[in-house]
């Protein structure tokens, strides 16, 4: 029997990478679907798989090293899994790398596939990102504020720290695929690949399993998030904490929590984009001859503003820097005073008697808004006969 290492043209002290690729430049060369009907080559391509099946197993080169051939006979050319695959092939991706070269080299493989990298691969399904509301007042969304909210999720477990098994012996590379996550399928000239039944793709199987989580690596568990609420947050506006969803099974990244925020509305104020808006009744006096007045912010104090004589209802008033900073920087909004002239009610006879000695002087030029009014319909009525 030819030397192993003769077979694939490398020296003993060759790496495990020199090996890997002395074995796929040899497979490429002698594949039968290469060279049909020659049954040299086809030997050949026996001999190098024989020899890698040995060579590219640490374990069964170590063996061979030692005691000769005779030490792994009973092993050489059984292949990952019992022989499931393709004879020769010590990994499915060994396998599909091989086939797949034949159609142009192992870019083909790397596209499709996604490449494999020699290594077992195990492919954990990140975790669920979960969302809730959470509410805040109007003056926390004016000035920001710090919550905290408890919430269910799935945790990684106490007992094994997500490791999923009570022992380190307790994983063990899946027998099916032989740690690559997919099986291969051979038609004709052409391949196929499916999720391994056994391992569902985990390239991976626990064989003793931690009992508190059941080998998923995760409990249910309640779980306290501290999260800022930003200045000039509204209602439908979203936050993302990444890492506080559902911690993903076989050790895969958590999903996020998404917090959607409502704010409640106020006694006093409305928004307008960034602007506050504060509706402020004055009298018909206060209207008519001026006045000064004291609105309340959501700063430490108060403002003023100067209500000037003959001031109209709706009138509104601006108080620079007052309102909701802007969540894209450049500084704050306004507030927005409306003025309300509220008519008196509940009038004593004293109060219409005066009212009645001013409605006496009163002049067209007092009323503006009305003689335009009354102009305008005087117009109308006489287009419309």
């Amino acid at each position: 029997m030819a030397d192993y290492y003769d077979v694939l043209g490398v020296n003993r002290k060759a790496s495990q990478d020199e090996i890997k690729k002395a074995y796929r430049k040899c497979a490429l060369q002698y594949h039968p679907d290469r060279n049909p009907g020659d049954p040299e080559a086809e030997k050949k391509f026996k001999e190098i798989s024989e020899a890698y099946d040995v060579l590219g197993d640490e374990q069964k080169r170590a063996a061979y090293d030692r005691y000769g051939a005779e030490a792994v006979r009973g092993y050489a050319g059984a292949g990952v899994g019992g022989g499931r695959m393709h004879p020769g092939f010590s990994s499915l991706e060994e396998a599909l790398r091989t086939f797949m070269g034949a159609f142009g080299g192992e870019s083909i493989f790397e596209d499709t596939y996604g490449g494999y990298g020699g290594e077992e691969v195990v492919r954990a399904q990140q975790g669920a990102s979960k969302r809730l509301t959470v509410a805040v007042s109007f003056a926390e969304a004016v000035t920001g504020v710090d919550k905290e909210v408890t919430i269910s999720n799935y945790v990684v477990c106490p007992s094994c720290s997500g490791r999923r098994t009570r022992s380190s012996q307790g994983v063990k590379r899946c027998t099916r695929c032989g740690g690559v996550g997919q099986v291969f399928e051979q038609r004709g000239f052409f391949s196929m690949s499916m999720t391994c039944p056994q391992c569902h793709g985990e390239g991976q199987m626990i064989v003793d399993p931690c009992q508190e989580c059941q080998g998923e690596g995760r409990v249910k568990g309640k779980e306290k998030v501290h999260f800022h609420i930003p200045a000039g947050i509204d209602t439908g506006m979203r936050l993302k904490l990444a890492g506080h969803g559902d911690v993903g099974y076989g050790g895969a990244p958590a999903g996020d929590l998404f917090v959607y925020v409502k704010v409640d509305s106020h006694d006093l104020f409305d928004r307008q984009g960034n602007d506050i808006t504060l509706d402020l009744p004055i009298s018909v006096t206060e209207a008519a001859l001026g006045c000064k007045k004291e609105v309340p912010t959501f700063s430490s104090s108060t403002a003023k503003i100067v209500i000037p004589e003959v001031t109209q209802s709706g009138k509104v008033f601006r108080i620079k820097g007052m309102g909701f900073p802007s969540l894209q920087g450049g500084g704050r909004g306004d507030m927005l005073v409306r003025v309300i002239v509220e008519t008196p009610t509940e009038l004593t006879s004293q109060q219409k008697e005066l009212l009645e000695q001013l409605a006496k002087t009163e002049r067209s030029a007092n009323f503006p808004m009305k003689e335009r009014f009354e102009k305008r319909l005087h117009q109308f009525e006489g287009a419309s006969k």
